[in-house]
């Protein structure tokens, strides 16, 4: 989807109306629909003022070309929201390391609970010991 069906899509969204969206943006309504058919590009700080009157972040209207890819999860260690964007092969990589892991923790938990069953197994025996030396 192109940048500017995509603004078209979130104002219809939103149920507002070009004249609305020109009128938030300060505008003509010309000029609005202009960017929005994709006869116009809209500079770099018209399209932040798009996004937020959209109340959506500014890479969200950029189109996926297929060489980056935008992720957005409530989640993140730099505290930033989680957005990523990352190309397929980094995805894929990442991918990867997080199945490593995946793995690394299954075999952990496998040899805990091989201890656990070791340690119960110790525990009866020492419980047989006991009953044994009390008689």
């Amino acid at each position: 989807m192109e940048v500017h069906e995509k603004i078209r899509f979130l104002r219809e969204a939103k149920n507002w109306s070009q004249e609305d969206m020109a009128e938030k943006l300060n505008m003509s309504i010309s000029g609005y629909s202009k960017i929005e058919r994709g006869t116009t590009k809209a500079y770099f700080s018209k399209m932040k003022q798009i996004a937020e009157v959209l109340d959506v972040d500014l890479i969200e209207l950029i189109p996926l070309d297929g060489k980056n890819i935008y992720l957005n999860n409530n989640y993140s260690n730099n505290g930033d929201g989680g957005q990523i964007i990352a190309s397929p092969a980094e995805l894929a990589f990442e991918v990867q390391k997080l199945q490593l892991i995946n793995q690394h923790q299954h075999e952990i938990i496998s040899q805990k609970d091989k201890d656990i069953s070791r340690l119960e197994e110790m525990l009866a025996m020492q419980k047989k010991l006991n009953a044994t030396a009390q008689k």
